[in-house]
């Protein structure tokens, strides 16, 4: 069975349900029709885009070029970590915390998927690596977001209650403890919803996209289950790594709040 397929005309229809729902928030006054409009084009040309590179890519079959692409991909990753925290570390912290977790744990989990789990020759075949680096680098970099933006809030919010327990003897680490804690759980709740009723609820992109392809379902269900697994596994060792070294990063060496090293 061949993917059926789609004609430029075929998107413009699709486009009109976008332009509609744009049209009635004007008419509601929502305020998001321009935000609607603009995210909708952004989406058609960074596809296109990414789509012609990645038949290049495919046709080349180099690891360097396999590599550039990935590490473009962190590299934006990174970034839109950092835009989604509203208080942010300053400096070279405020990207590179969130950058290096994702490098850490999407990477590591990405090569030994392929090496160990699906075993593909050659192992950075970008067929297999760049989807699946794509899929891990997404998931990982909300929870990390989400992550972060809850331990810089519970800091800023309870200064006064960590100051106190710091002044009565307690160190850094049992005082920030429980909003390690709280801010790792709300990285993972997400993906533990997600898990908790795909199949039931929702059907995942790949799964669908593997059965349009005309796959096997045994064997999309079988590749959805991996990714599932790996998705979880690379949010929750990414997000306990940003989390735990920036709560470290809240305070000096002399076991000092240090709410100056955040911005916003």
């Amino acid at each position: 069975m061949n993917v059926i397929p789609l004609s430029s005309m075929d998107l413009v229809f699709a486009s009109l349900l976008v332009a509609a729902l744009a049209l009635l928030s004007l008419l509601l006054r929502l305020g998001i029709a321009r935000s609607l409009v603009v995210a909708a084009v952004r989406t058609a040309l960074q596809l296109t885009l990414i789509g012609l590179v990645l038949e290049w890519v495919f046709r080349a079959e180099s690891f360097a070029w396999v590599l550039l692409m990935a590490l473009l991909m962190l590299a934006v990753a990174g970034f839109e970590v950092m835009r989604r925290q509203r208080r942010r570390f300053s400096g070279f912290w405020g990207y590179g915390l969130g950058t290096l977790s994702m490098l850490l744990s999407s990477f590591l989990i990405t090569f030994f998927a392929l090496r160990c789990i699906i075993g593909i020759q050659p192992w950075y075949s970008p067929q297999y690596a760049i989807p699946l680096l794509g899929m891990l680098l997404g998931n990982t970099m909300n929870g990390i977001a989400l992550g972060l933006e809850r331990l810089t809030e519970n800091a800023w919010e309870r200064r006064a209650v960590i100051e106190a327990r710091l002044a009565l003897g307690e160190s850094a680490r049992e005082v920030m403890l429980p909003a390690v804690r709280a801010a790792v759980r709300a990285a993972l709740i997400p993906i533990i919803n997600t898990m908790s009723i795909v199949g039931l609820v929702s059907l995942p992109g790949m799964m669908t996209g593997q059965i349009l392809s005309g796959s096997p379902p045994a064997e999309a269900v079988k590749y959805q289950i991996m990714i599932m697994f790996l998705i979880a596994a690379g949010t929750g060792f990414g997000s306990l790594a940003a989390v735990s070294a920036g709560a470290k990063r809240l305070f000096d060496k002399r076991q000092r709040l240090r709410l100056d090293r955040l911005t916003g």
